[in-house]
């Protein structure tokens, strides 16, 4: 049985930081693909950033300079690293696993966590 938990969530003030993290359990990690997701209130799921099995990352525009993905192989663990946060970036975070390339599509992803809420205060 495949499960992604997802924890490092929280309250944090405008331009700080905060750390992601999902760990994966039930799947061979180097199979997967990993992406994050967001969902703020009222809005459509959003993709975040991707990174392959062999570890390159794809991050969205909306984010690129202040998001980085990584991940630990031997911890079966993928971060999300997020820095200068404002109030945009309020949304619940999902991970996701995708047997095959990384992926920018959530319809590609075979698994998803139940997602960890970020709030950023202004």
């Amino acid at each position: 049985q495949v499960q992604l938990v997802e924890s490092g969530g929280g309250l944090v003030q405008a331009g700080g930081s905060l750390r992601l993290s999902c760990a994966a359990s039930g799947l061979t990690f180097s199979n997967y693909a990993m992406g994050w997701f967001r969902q703020a209130p009222g809005k459509e799921r959003e993709f975040v950033g991707t990174i392959s099995r062999s570890g390159t990352s794809t991050i969205s525009d909306s984010v690129k300079g202040r998001f980085t993905i990584s991940k630990d192989n031997a911890k079966i663990t993928v971060y999300l690293q997020m820095n200068s946060l404002n109030s945009e970036d309020t949304a619940v975070y999902l991970c996701a696993a995708r047997r095959g390339p990384r992926s920018g599509n959530q319809a590609e992803y075979d698994y998803w966590g139940q997602g960890t809420q970020v709030t950023v205060s202004s």
